[in-house]
């Protein structure tokens, strides 16, 4: 398993990153609409867009945040479906990963 310190500060920094990103997102979405319809046309567009982008922010954020809990509670680098040892390959490339390669792959 990999030295918890480092992907606690790795996963804290990925968190503060995507939570910046759905601030900025969500003033993005805050700005009043164009009272052009065109343009507004144009905004309800791109407003759909950040709305995708923000819920898929959360559910990274919501990863991360779990993933926090399984080294707060030692249970980190074990797979949440069958109990079997997550690849460390698979936690350096994924260390919010919370299934092991073959969970994850039927999961699919």
């Amino acid at each position: 398993m990999p030295d918890t310190t480092e992907v606690r500060a790795r996963l804290e920094a990925a968190l503060a990153e995507l939570e910046a990103r759905l601030t900025t997102l969500a003033r993005d979405l805050s700005e009043p609409a164009d009272p052009d319809w065109n343009e507004f046309a144009v905004e309800q567009e791109d407003d759909e867009a950040l709305e995708h982008q923000a819920a898929l922010v959360e559910k990274e954020i919501a990863s991360v945040r779990r993933a926090l809990s399984r080294i707060a509670d030692s249970t980190y680098g074990t797979c949440v479906a069958c109990g079997e040892k997550i690849g460390p390959e698979r936690l350096q490339a994924r260390p919010e990963a919370a299934l092991c390669i073959n969970c994850a792959r039927n999961a699919k």
